[in-house]
């Protein structure tokens, strides 16, 4: 991230409830969500939560590790993050 703060970053009003979800979760559950957590919230399917989750990765949004579960880590200020709906 040379030069850029993520909390510069923009995101749009999805992705923003994606970061909103995300944040919060771990705030509730004192753990990071997996992709299933994401999809029973969002009432979508697996293939559309984890597209999101590689678009949100390529925005530089959220750090995860590919190979180990619960690694998703936003990387946006969560004072910019818009309220859960």
């Amino acid at each position: 991230m040379a030069g850029v703060s993520p909390s510069a970053k923009t995101f749009t009003p999805k992705q923003g409830q994606y970061l909103a979800f995300i944040h919060l979760y771990t705030r509730l559950h004192r753990r990071l969500p997996a992709e299933t957590d994401m999809q029973e919230y969002f009432r979508i399917s697996p293939p559309s939560v984890h597209q999101m989750v590689l678009t949100l990765e390529r925005a530089g949004l959220i750090r995860r590790q590919p190979t180990t579960p619960r690694s998703i880590e936003v990387l946006v200020d969560p004072k910019s993050l818009p309220e859960l709906v």
